[in-house]
C-alpha cells in the first residue's frame, strides 16, 4: 500500500509539472474518449495503459493476480457506476482528482468535496450494512 502510495503521488506529480494537468482518474477516460488533440491522447492512453499493465506485471513476475471481491450483481455495479458519474459532473471532479491533487494542492474546494465523498460513503455503508441489511 505504501509503495503503491508513493507511485501514485510521483505520478500525479509529474503529471502536473510535465503537462500541467491534475491525475483525476474519470477526467482522465473523460478525454481518452473524447480527446482535445492527439497529443491529449497519447498521455491519456498511456496512464490507461499503466493501470492495466500494472496488474498484469504483478502477475508475471510473482504468479499472483490482486485479489478482487466484487460482492454485487452486474446490474447493481453497472448503476452504481453512471450514479458515480453523475456525482462527477456535478462536483467537478472525482475522488483521485480532488483527494490525492486536490488536497496537495491545498485547494479548500477539494477538502470539501473530498469530505463530502468521504462522508456519504460512511452513511451509505452503514445505511447498507445496518440499517437495510444488505
Amino acid at each position: 500500500s505504501l509503495a503503491g502510495g508513493v507511485l501514485i503521488g510521483l505520478a500525479a506529480t509529474l503529471l502536473m509539472l510535465v503537462h500541467g494537468r491534475i491525475m483525476g482518474a474519470t477526467g482522465i477516460l473523460a478525454g481518452l474518449v473524447m480527446p482535445a488533440s492527439r497529443t491529449d491522447f497519447a498521455w491519456r492512453a498511456a496512464l490507461v495503459a499503466g493501470m492495466i499493465c500494472g496488474p498484469v506485471t504483478l502477475w508475471l513476475l510473482t504468479g499472483i493476480w490482486p485479489e478482487t471481491d466484487v460482492t454485487v450483481p452486474l446490474p447493481l455495479l453497472l448503476l452504481s457506476g453512471v450514479i458515480v458519474g453523475v456525482g462527477v459532473s456535478y462536483g467537478g471532479g472525482c475522488t483521485s482528482g480532488h483527494g490525492v491533487c486536490g488536497i496537495a494542492r491545498l485547494s479548500p474546494r477539494s477538502v470539501v468535496a473530498t469530505l463530502t465523498f468521504m462522508v456519504s460513503t460512511f452513511a451509505t455503508v452503514f445505511l447498507l450494512r445496518h440499517v437495510i441489511g444488505a
